[in-house]
């Protein structure tokens, strides 16, 4: 949801985090609220300044933005969405794979230009999980085989065969 802030449990859970990684040379955010006062928080851990990044944003789910799990369980779009997430989208927003393209391409690029240490990105579970379905090789019609927790962690190696996944879903605890 648009506008949506850390509670304290998530504000803990982000120091916590901050206490598990290794520095960075980069942190990165998702332009929304949430995703800003998660990375602020590492940020001040490390000493670094926080680049917004669109690329990392949430998808956009259109018509059903705010909407409650109550109301969307009522629209048959819901269900036909969680179970081909590669054959449709949400009224008026962003595909599966369009936010796959997305994410992807974006680290795609940092991989291209950021060899010069870690880049933590702070995103959501949605461009989380197309990443990492991609680099496992899992098709989208499978998001739910890839659990995404928040203030969880989950890594990407750059070496020279390309990117791999070194981590997934590592809890933080508050």
């Amino acid at each position: 949801m648009p506008g949506a802030q850390l509670d304290d449990l998530g504000c803990r859970q982000m120091s916590r985090c901050a206490e598990m990684i290794e520095r960075p040379a980069v942190i990165q955010s998702s332009p929304q609220r949430r995703a800003q006062q998660s990375a602020s928080i590492l940020a001040w851990h490390f000493g670094l300044p926080v680049e917004i990044a669109p690329e990392a944003d949430e998808i956009d789910y259109g018509e059903w933005t705010s909407c409650t799990f109550a109301e969307l369980e009522r629209d048959p779009r819901w269900r036909r969405w969680n179970t081909r997430r590669s054959a449709n989208r949400p009224p008026g927003g962003e595909s599966m794979q369009a936010l796959q393209r997305r994410i992807v391409r974006h680290l795609e690029q940092l991989r291209g230009i950021r060899a010069d240490g870690a880049v933590v990105i702070v995103s959501h579970a949605e461009p989380i999980r197309a990443a990492l379905l991609y680099y496992s090789r899992i098709p989208l019609n499978d998001f739910l085989s890839i659990d995404v927790a928040p203030a969880s962690v989950s890594t990407l190696a750059v070496d020279g065969s390309g990117i791999r996944i070194s981590r997934i879903n590592q809890q933080v605890p508050a």
